[in-house]
């Protein structure tokens, strides 16, 4: 199966966009800070699962998906962290 095929990953991949499109409307002021953090953070999810699955072993492919898991949540701290400093709206993403 290929990776773009993966229902983990067009739901990672939705939320880059989504994410993208949030913090197009962040203060001017956050466009190398949280806004940067933000994206990356997200990105970093369905990057990691398409890096994985290239590998050749499970084990390879289990530890980038746990980079992936790890990428979520720092994503949803910034999006926590956003939320409480008013640059998002709860219902945003």
């Amino acid at each position: 199966m290929h990776w773009s095929e993966l229902e983990v990953w067009k739901l990672a991949h939705g939320l880059v966009l989504e994410v993208y499109q949030a913090t197009a409307a962040f203060p001017r002021s956050e466009s190398y800070g949280i806004a940067d953090q933000l994206r990356r953070a997200s990105y970093s999810v369905p990057a990691n699962i398409v890096e994985g699955q290239s590998r050749n072993t499970t084990k390879d492919y289990m530890q980038f998906l746990y980079n992936a898991r790890g990428s979520i949540e720092e994503t949803r701290y910034f999006l926590l962290l956003s939320r409480d400093l008013c640059y998002l709206k709860t219902r945003t993403i």
